[in-house]
């Protein structure tokens, strides 16, 4: 379990239920770093000021916010600190919404909430209620240096809190032209039918980074020496004969559907 990274309590009305959070997702990136081409040595990075010539560390810098260009004012922990917003302790709910009504364009991370001794019961009721009344909440917080919008919502046996995007974040969608190539009515039944016998089960445990295993597989020959070799890829051709295109997809699902039947 993630050590706890913020503590305080969800306002959910006049109940204030003690809690603490922690991530709920870590990234697992394979790291490179830049190395000088000649001797394969990493290089060595220094902060440099063009008004002095002073080479300085990362211990001798302060945050500063440019108010006017060129212009700077010091902001310190302190002044982080003493933001003057009850959301820097609290999960504040706002509202009940259903889950369906939020886009997922605005979710952002995911944190797992645990109650803190005296907010057991509270903490258990409030998850209870959310499952009979197939809402979630609509809250905001504040951590890292910022107020985040954020969806509350039961997960397994807990809470999770998903970080959430503000409108103005979200960059406006691009205006797709209406084609006068519309779809008939029998390729939109025949794509209806391609996408009913592809349905199954959500399970994640069947998806794999493959990518991360590829690129693995690519770094463990290289260290054995071997000479790696791209694939060849056939591109991709345009799909001129729309529903057979479509007829052909259906025809190749029908023996995965049979079997599934089966079992």
């Amino acid at each position: 379990m993630p050590k706890a990274f913020w503590k305080g309590a969800i306002s959910f009305g006049l109940v204030v239920i003690p809690v603490s959070m922690s991530v709920a997702v870590r990234e697992r990136p394979l790291r490179f770093s830049y190395l000088h081409n000649k001797d394969l040595i990493k290089p060595n990075q220094v902060l440099h000021c063009p008004e002095d010539g002073e080479y300085f560390s990362i211990k001798d810098t302060v945050r500063g916010y440019e108010y006017a260009k060129g212009h700077y004012i010091v902001i310190t922990e302190d002044d982080f600190e003493a933001v003057p917003l009850r959301t820097t302790r609290s999960i504040d709910i706002q509202s009940f919404v259903d889950a369906g009504e939020i886009d997922p364009i605005y979710f952002f991370d995911s944190h797992y909430l645990e109650p803190q001794q005296l907010g057991e019961k509270p903490f258990r009721l409030l998850r209870l209620a959310m499952l009979e009344t197939g809402k979630v909440a609509v809250a905001k917080v504040a951590f890292a240096r910022k107020e985040h919008l954020a969806c509350l919502r039961p997960y397994g046996e807990t809470l999770v809190l998903h970080t959430m995007r503000y409108p103005g974040e979200i960059t406006e969608a691009p205006e797709v032209a209406e084609s006068k190539a519309a779809p008939s009515k029998a390729e939109i039944n025949m794509a209806v039918s391609l996408i009913r016998s592809m349905e199954e089960p959500f399970k994640p445990g069947q998806y794999r980074d493959e990518y991360r295993a590829a690129l693995e597989k690519i770094i463990a020959a290289k260290l054995k020496g071997k000479k790696i070799e791209a694939p060849k890829v056939t591109p991709e051709k345009e799909t001129e004969d729309l529903m057979a295109a479509l007829e052909a997809s259906l025809a190749k699902a029908k023996p995965k559907i049979m079997a599934v039947k089966e079992k």
